[in-house]
């Protein structure tokens, strides 16, 4: 068998990239797909069949994958906490005195 030899990007001041994810999306798609083992276990346990668990991981990890490389490739490694911040700030800011600027 051949001896496969992935790279990971690794450079002074630049963020780790594999396979066209960058930074967090990396442990994002890590957790996902242990989701969806421990989902796929806890439906195996429960009784239903395996080809129905099988099916419903696989379009499930699909749809996981598609996403996080989507996210990865839009907000890139900063830009989503960048968003997120954007939406935490007020959009106006009211003021029922003037005694704050008569001072």
């Amino acid at each position: 068998m051949a001896n496969s030899v992935y790279q990971i990007n690794k450079g002074i001041n630049k963020s780790i990239e594999f396979k066209g994810l960058k930074a967090q999306y990396i442990w994002y798609l890590g957790g996902g797909v242990v989701s969806l083992m421990i989902v796929f276990a806890v439906l195996y346990i429960i009784g239903i069949p395996s080809l129905i668990c099988v099916g419903f991981i696989g379009v499930s990890g699909t749809l996981l994958v598609v996403r996080i490389y989507k996210m990865s490739n839009t907000y890139g490694e900063f830009g989503m906490m960048k968003v997120l911040a954007k939406k935490r700030l007020p959009k106006n800011i009211k003021v029922n005195s003037r005694r704050i600027f008569i001072m």
